[in-house]
């Protein structure tokens, strides 16, 4: 049985239809990347699969069992914008999430708890390269180093699924292929199931084992929200990678016009 499954899935906003017929099959440990055209419903996808929102029609399973209709701990997410708490320093910041989890009622943990959180946290922020700014407020770090610590929010309860969606969209070029780094080496670390959304055709080649095209097939001039967009394309990563690459160049001119030209020579 598939980790995640999607079978069928919809989704609609009064007459706005954004996703249609998504139909897909997820083993635990890949690393799902997506692209597509500005608006085709790759962020709608993973609101879904977060649990943010409910799709229209069909189902979103997990081992088989219905998605929880809310984000749950087995489900990190990291957004481009960084989603840290200005007035908590990093160590702070990471700690939270634990205190939430382990004490809904006060968000505070007590005792030998929280040491162990601490700890926990402590040893999380060393693995993302953060553990001598454990006392900094997110105001003094980097663009990269809030990226950092974003993931290691996510991180920290050890959830099965990362979503990801353009993490790393506004960061320069180096301080991007540092980031790639780290998320490579935690993602073999954790064995982790990764959903990325990114606009950069080489970000995808380079660090998904499976590269999903999102793109709206049909429109009708008359009614253009009556169609939405499917998963067109859906390519292998972690095999042939000649093959691969090969796929990945031949997609049409109007699916990569919007997306960074993908420099593929070298992946």
């Amino acid at each position: 049985m598939s980790a995640i499954s999607i079978k069928g899935v919809w989704q609609q906003y009064a007459d706005q239809v954004v996703l249609e017929n998504l139909n897909m099959e997820v083993a635990n440990g890949e690393f799902i990347t997506m692209v597509g055209a500005s608006g085709c419903g790759k962020s709608t996808f993973l609101r879904l699969l977060l649990g943010q929102e409910t799709p229209s029609r069909g189902q979103l399973l997990i081992d088989g069992q219905p998605l929880a209709s809310e984000p749950g701990p087995e489900r990190g997410v990291v957004f481009q914008r960084y989603s840290v708490f200005p007035h908590l320093t990093v160590l702070g910041n990471v700690m939270l999430g634990l205190e939430l989890q382990g004490s809904r009622l006060l968000g505070r943990l007590f005792g030998q708890a929280r040491r162990e959180a601490r700890e926990q946290a402590m040893a999380m922020l060393e693995k993302v390269g953060l553990g001598q700014a454990l006392n900094k407020y997110p105001h003094a770090l980097s663009g990269g180093m809030q990226q950092r610590l974003a993931i290691a929010q996510a991180l920290v309860k050890a959830p099965r699924i990362l979503l990801l969606d353009e993490p790393f969209g506004a960061l320069d070029p180096g301080i991007r292929k540092d980031m790639h780094a780290l998320l490579l080496e935690l993602w073999q670390q954790t064995g982790l199931t990764v959903f990325m959304v990114t606009h950069d055709l080489a970000e995808g080649f380079s660090l998904g084992t499976r590269l999903l095209v999102f793109d709206k097939t049909r429109i009708d001039p008359q009614a253009p929200g009556a169609y939405g967009a499917r998963i067109t394309y859906d390519i292998p990563l972690n095999t042939d990678r000649k093959v691969a690459r090969a796929a990945v160049a031949a997609l049409p001119e109007r699916l990569t016009r919007d997306l960074t030209a993908p420099q593929l020579q070298g992946a």
